[in-house]
């Protein structure tokens, strides 16, 4: 089953609490909960209608790690998965290497 964002909404799978640094320590999640999460966009919608009635580019795009705010995101389970749904003015930063 596939999740398709209506309007200016991102489908993000959220990455997961422990990860390894480059030099391959376990980085447990310790820090302050306020601060910003991190996942990777999954879906994005077509965009918003501005008030001409044209569609709105989206800043994001599949496979984008993002950065957004802890309880910005709504959480829904599809298929046993979890997946985050957040406007794309929710986001923060798109994560580059």
């Amino acid at each position: 089953m596939n999740l398709r964002p209506l309007g200016d909404r991102v489908i993000v799978k959220a990455a997961t609490k422990e990860e390894m640094s480059k030099g391959g320590i376990l980085l447990p999640d310790t820090g302050n909960k306020e601060r910003p999460e991190q996942g990777e966009v999954i879906a994005v919608g077509p965009g918003k209608l501005n008030e001409q009635g044209n569609r709105m580019p989206m800043n994001v795009k599949v496979g984008d790690k993002v950065m957004f705010k802890k309880y910005a995101p709504d959480e829904i389970k599809l298929d046993g998965q979890e997946y985050l749904v957040l406007a794309e003015s929710d986001l923060m930063a798109v994560v580059e290497s």
